[in-house]
């Protein structure tokens, strides 16, 4: 019944009901499930997982590559199936077909699932009958060989391939085969805004004054882009700039991509990932000849790798949760201690991109919190690994600036006209103490303890 997704005829004895499956995952092991920002996650099994905790004792550690979607992580931690729970991937993968040398074809993402499957003593598939067969040829794993003396990965452009269209694995390894009709889950992307557009225009303004002072090409060169509602609004916003022919190397493309595709003005895109809204996964994938051709998704370790962001000259644009006067940011934790979301790829393409953007809008919660504050909460970007910080006041560029004046930068274009008065009176009185970058120690942190005790950040409001 499934001999074309299943093409190694010594595989089909291996197909078994979900149950069946998760019956070899024993209590106290390390279980690894694909997934990748919660495109081509396992989700049969795992249901399946949690229902046996009903019956009997079982925590697992789990490893992924990036977050899950259908609400497992809630369901299995509710479960107290999870002794253990890491950001990482190992190896029951979700997949869409297995070829006739018994290697395995990816769905939407790729992430560790290659470098697992060569680890893992064994390998449980869930076959996705969610996918078309025309995935295949899609993807472009190259593992890069053992250390040491290992050679430079040889990509030089994002529209290039290196490796196999498919997952090699040793088919003796694969113990069960599971057919899944789960979908991936949608992400919750919001639309443009004014904001988002403001950020977008001084993006764009950015863009050709660099383009004019011959800094960038014409085309910019290749983009990244990272998850969430404001990243993705902005990079719909080069739906009507004068670029063209763009091209994209990034981890997980989203629903911008193919407005961009649609516009005409994206050529390429490289990822690990396609994260979509129900309305564009519907569209995409559904005539997904229409993109193939010019999408490939590779294993996170190459779409990440700091050599090839940094050998391509990559335009890094990510979202900050909050930034400081000195341009050290915050991706991840309000208010320092909760965390809000991982650092996902940020961290691998700041430090090595041309360009490292980040953007946010410069007051949240009705104007109760500032995004730009004296200093941040926990730092995930150094001051050193940053240039560029925008939201929709206006943008700073902290390139080759002094602490004081990347200060100075940031307070006359970055924030809000609520909050500048306050961040100005800061400045000055840390200078008044000197040093090579001036702070009041005891007053760095009063705009986060001032919003966790009142309610707001200023003391007057």
């Amino acid at each position: 019944m499934y001999s074309e997704r299943i093409r190694l005829a010594s595989l089909h004895d291996k197909v078994m009901s979900a149950a069946e499956a998760a019956s070899l995952i024993k209590d106290g092991m390390t279980v690894g499930m694909s997934g990748f920002a919660c495109a081509g996650d396992a989700k049969a099994v795992p249901f399946a997982l949690v229902e046996r905790t009903g019956h009997e004792p079982l925590s697992i550690s789990l490893i992924t590559g990036a977050s899950i979607g259908n609400g497992l992580d809630k369901l299995m931690a509710e479960a107290g199936l999870l002794a253990r729970r890491m950001p990482f991937q190992a190896d029951p993968a979700l997949r869409k077909a297995i070829t006739e040398d018994g290697h395995i074809v990816p769905t939407a993402s790729v992430g560790n699932s290659a470098n697992l499957a060569l680890f893992a003593d064994q390998v449980i598939v869930e076959i996705s009958l969610r996918y078309g067969a025309n995935l295949e040829g899609l993807h472009d794993i190259y593992i890069p060989p053992e250390r040491p003396e290992r050679s430079p990965i040889p990509l030089v452009r994002p529209d290039q391939r290196i490796g196999a269209t498919a997952i090699p694995i040793d088919p003796a390894k694969i113990a069960a085969i599971v057919i899944s009709e789960y979908s991936d889950s949608p992400s919750n992307v919001l639309p443009p805004d004014g904001e988002t557009q403001a950020i977008a225009d001084h993006l764009i303004g950015f863009f050709a004054n660099e383009v004019e002072a011959g800094r960038l090409p014409r085309n910019l060169g290749p983009l990244q882009v990272g998850v969430g509602s404001i990243a993705n609004a902005v990079m719909a916003g080069l739906v009507d700039a004068p670029f063209e022919n763009l091209s994209m190397y990034s981890e997980v493309l989203q629903d911008s991509t193919f407005e961009l595709f649609d516009a005409g003005k994206l050529d390429f895109a490289s990822g690990s990932s396609i994260v979509l809204s129900a309305a564009r996964g519907a569209q995409v994938f559904g005539d997904f000849e229409r993109y193939k051709e010019r999408l490939v998704l590779r294993p996170q370790e190459i779409s990440n790798h700091p050599e090839v962001a940094r050998r391509l000259g990559i335009i890094g644009i990510n979202t900050a949760l909050e930034f400081d006067l000195y341009g050290n940011v915050n991706s991840t934790h309000v208010g320092g201690t909760r965390m809000m979301n991982g650092i996902g790829g940020s961290g691998d393409f700041a430090r090595n991109a041309q360009l490292a953007i980040f953007v946010t809008k410069s007051i949240a919660k009705d104007g109760a919190i500032s995004s730009v504050v004296p200093m941040v909460s926990h730092v995930d970007h150094t001051e050193h690994d940053v240039d560029i910080l925008v939201t929709e006041q206006g943008l700073a560029d902290l390139r080759g600036l002094a602490p004081r004046e990347r200060a100075r930068a940031i307070i006359d274009n970055c924030v809000h006209p609520e909050y500048r008065a306050a961040l100005e009176d800061y400045f000055a009185r840390a200078c008044e103490r000197g040093g090579q970058t001036p702070h009041v120690l005891e007053e760095a942190l009063s705009w986060h303890i001032n919003q966790e005790r009142r309610g707001h950040m200023l003391t007057t409001a």
